[in-house]
């Protein structure tokens, strides 16, 4: 009985032996898998401290609202203004006691560097009333009309 891949009349194998290269192959491949880093795409929020002991008094505050379309266009309570305007607009809002409360609601076809723009301006203009609006449209996102 011969071995396996050789013949009968005992002349040698002449196929390359590739269970080794194919090793090798495997180790490089899970090395540079290992070696790539993660990709991280986030927006960073302050969010409140949970253990904050929660108010007294409800205090009644007025609202405001920033909208990003799909065009790019910023609407402060359906106003379109410029990424100046909304900072100067947000800086404005600070003087108010009680603070008015900004609410931010994206259109889902808004394009995402316009959100992440306006997010910064809003982090960065000291607005600490914050909130987003309109997530529960978003539900029942990729479910059938008939799943529960």
């Amino acid at each position: 009985m011969a071995m396996s891949g050789g013949k009968d009349d005992g002349s040698p194998m002449m196929e390359m032996n590739t269970t080794p290269l194919i090793d090798v192959m495997l180790v490089l491949l899970i090395m540079f898998i290992i070696t790539i880093p993660v990709a991280t795409h986030a927006v960073n929020i302050d969010l409140p401290n949970p253990s904050a002991p929660p108010p007294d008094v409800v205090v009644k505050r007025d609202k405001n609202k920033v909208v990003i379309m799909p065009n790019s266009a910023i609407l402060w309570n359906g106003t379109p203004v410029e990424s100046g305007q909304l900072l100067s607009l947000l800086q404005a809002t600070l003087a108010i006691k009680p603070e008015p409360e900004l609410q931010y609601q994206p259109d889902p076809q808004a394009p995402y560097e316009t959100s992440v723009q306006v997010l910064n301006i809003i982090k960065g203009s000291g607005v600490t009333a914050f909130g987003f609006v309109g997530n529960e449209q978003y539900s029942e996102f990729g479910k059938a009309p008939n799943a529960k």
